[in-house]
């Protein structure tokens, strides 16, 4: 197999044209025709064709052509409810962490405003003890003595499952926990918000200011 690709570092970024034949010789694009073509197939599915469509559309009109220049028209939060207008979907799901139970709730206004019956679950639901999962007293955040419920993804998960959501929206889960819900979830899931708790929820901050002063340290080597 040729080297991996590493497009993160790519210096000639030719595969959004028609020159992608002048890419690096580990381009994907090259040297992964194979897996391409094999991916492309997956699109002859008539729904998942449809899906990838409508999400070409909604990224189109996220845009507007406006004199002064290309111009962004919709946040994150508009562009989810039109997509799942757009897919004809009914019921959605929230799942979403307990510490952004306001956020969750505002989505859940949004989203019911717009016509969508709305099925929405909160991480800690079950209230498990930590120590089921092997937490020691140490481990938790608020010390030994206090009681603390296990974040809960999977139950997220087949709560959703079982409500027949058709799209589900992922709000705050922890890192780790955001993972098992996608793997868990039947209906298909996008991310409204990825928890950061020092930039507000903003994790592209975190990239923005690694050669800053105060954070050059997430650049360390280990």
């Amino acid at each position: 197999m040729s080297e991996n690709p590493q497009c993160a570092k790519c210096t000639k970024v030719v595969c959004d044209s028609q020159a992608y034949l002048k890419g690096p010789e580990n381009c994907p694009t090259k040297t992964r025709q194979d897996i391409i073509q094999q991916a492309l197939n997956e699109y002859d599915d008539p729904e998942v064709r449809e899906f990838a469509r409508q999400a070409s559309i909604q990224e189109a009109e996220c845009y507007m052509n406006l004199p002064e220049g290309l111009t962004m028209r919709y946040p994150r939060v508009e562009e989810v409810a039109r997509f799942a207008k757009k897919m004809g979907y009914k019921k959605l799901g929230i799942a979403s962490c307990l510490g952004l139970k306001d956020e969750a709730e505002i989505l859940s206004e949004i989203l019911e405003n717009r016509g969508f019956e709305v099925v929405s679950v909160c991480c800690k639901a079950g209230a498990i003890p930590k120590e089921r999962i092997g937490i020691s007293g140490e481990q938790k955040i608020k010390g030994p003595d206090d009681f603390e419920a296990m974040c809960n993804p999977i139950t997220q998960a087949r709560i959703l499952n079982e409500a027949g959501t058709e799209f589900n929206i992922v709000v705050g889960l922890c890192v780790g926990h955001d993972s098992l819900f996608l793997k868990y979830a039947e209906a298909p899931a996008t991310v409204l918000v990825a928890k950061d708790r020092v930039f507000g929820h903003n994790p592209v901050m975190g990239l923005y200011l690694a050669h800053a002063p105060y954070y050059r340290k997430l650049l360390r080597k280990e």
